[in-house]
């Protein structure tokens, strides 16, 4: 299966211009879909709401939106309030049903400069025929390593509580009457998970390795409930792709700031990553895997 995770910086183009029809021609061909900075009721954006603009241009595709923040943007018109909601966050596109989702709000720290905003991850669970598998969406800070290494730390304990926790609901329904289940058995929460997103955050640095785990002896080691990098499952070196170009200090720098991790347990079905660095849609360049999740598991 291919998946792609593509920051579209709400539809703006390297080369300015906004076009919601470039990001959908990018993404159309991918089996599961994560994008990061999409948003609703935006002046810069013609108070488009995006998430409805790229699932009708998509439509072969069930979705999920999950606001990272949410500001009033309603209107008064003609003495009636016309409510609108100013939001800015995550989606996921999957051609295979998403049986349920849910958001984590990141933790974030007040700044007075420069902008810093709240950043979120969007969990979704898709059931492929290898088994269930929660994908995410996630979107790090863009300011600073110690707020990242503190969502990173967030994101990894709620990891770590996945069995513990479970899905949406779990236990018996003892108010058959009230209906709770729809007589649906409890809905499945796998350990198995796959982080796609922009992390803000280059290989080999202390976010990316606090993901990937890391030691003297045994570099990139990996640990039942962790995860690895899919570039290095795909055997590629680490830091030859690039996913983002831009002027700093004087000097162009070509950088690998969105990245997809998988959990352990996949990571020896990871067949290619790849980034297409010939898309102008948006400011990042799109990553996409090639995964197994074609053939069933064996547990």
């Amino acid at each position: 299966m291919k998946l792609v995770s593509y920051n579209i910086q709400y539809g703006f183009g390297k080369d300015g211009n906004y076009n919601l029809e470039r990001i959908a021609d990018v993404v159309e061909g991918a089996d599961i879909i994560a994008l990061q900075e999409v948003e609703r009721h935006w002046c810069r954006t013609n108070f488009d709401d995006q998430p409805h603009i790229l699932s009708s241009l998509l439509q072969d595709y069930y979705y999920v939106y999950g606001p990272a923040f949410d500001m009033d943007a309603s209107t008064l018109e003609t003495g009636r309030i016309i409510n609108r909601r100013r939001q800015f966050g995550t989606m996921i596109l999957s051609r295979l049903p998403i049986e349920w989702s849910r958001l984590h709000t990141l933790p974030m720290r007040r700044i007075i400069n420069p902008l810093n905003t709240q950043n979120s991850a969007l969990e979704c669970l898709i059931r492929t025929p290898f088994g269930p598998v929660r994908v995410f969406s996630i979107h790090l800070a863009h300011v600073g390593v110690e707020e990242r290494l503190e969502e990173i730390d967030f994101l990894l304990d709620r990891h770590h509580r996945t069995l513990f926790e479970g899905g949406p609901w779990s236990g018996t329904d003892d108010e058959a009457h009230r209906d709770w289940t729809q007589g649906e058995p409890e809905p499945s929460c796998p350990l198995e998970a796959i982080w796609l997103g922009d992390f803000n955050s280059e290989p080999d640095s202390a976010e990316y390795c606090r993901i990937t785990g890391s030691t003297p002896y045994h570099h990139k080691a990996t640990y039942h409930y962790g995860f690895s990098d899919a570039t290095v499952a795909a055997k590629l070196p680490v830091g030859e792709l690039y996913t983002h170009v831009k002027q700093i200090d004087g000097q162009l720098q070509k950088r690998q700031l969105d990245h997809c991790f998988v959990g352990s347990m996949l990571a020896p079905r990871v067949r290619s990553v790849w980034v297409d660095n010939d898309e102008g849609a948006s400011d990042h360049d799109p990553i996409w895997i090639d995964i197994d999740l074609e053939t069933p598991s064996a547990i």
